[in-house]
This record gives structure tokens, C-alpha cells and sequence, in this order.
């Protein structure tokens, strides 16, 4: 019996940067769960439109883009 994983809180719709001088992109929906607990999210390169599944645990560690 497969049990239902309820998704994390994903800040939706924030711009963020991969890392401080990294390129921006916005954050989309939590996709699905990982075997080592984290989640793949769906996050959108806002200078090319282009779209790309990262880590839950990265994306929280990268800062808002300004």
C-alpha cells in the first residue's frame, strides 16, 4: 500500500538566485519526493524561460535575488 507524502511549503512564485552571484530563477511546484527525503521542485530560469527540477535543500539554502 503506497502512502500519500503530503508536499513541503514551496515559497511559489519567489525569485531566487543559485547562489549569491548565480543566475535567478522563480520557484514552482513541489514535484515529487526523493528517496533520501527531499523533494525535487520546479523552478523556472527567468532570463530564458527554460524549466528545471533542483532540490528542496538547495533551494532553501539559496538567497532571495534582488
Amino acid at each position: 500500500m503506497q502512502v500519500a507524502i503530503a508536499p513541503p511549503s514551496v515559497p511559489v512564485g519567489k525569485i531566487k538566485s543559485f547562489g549569491p552571484f548565480g543566475p535567478k530563477y522563480e520557484v514552482g511546484q513541489a514535484l515529487h519526493p526523493l528517496d533520501d527525503g527531499d523533494w525535487m521542485i520546479e523552478v523556472t530560469m527567468v532570463e530564458t524561460g527554460e524549466k528545471a527540477e533542483y532540490r528542496l535543500t538547495h533551494l532553501c539554502d539559496d538567497p532571495e535575488a534582488h
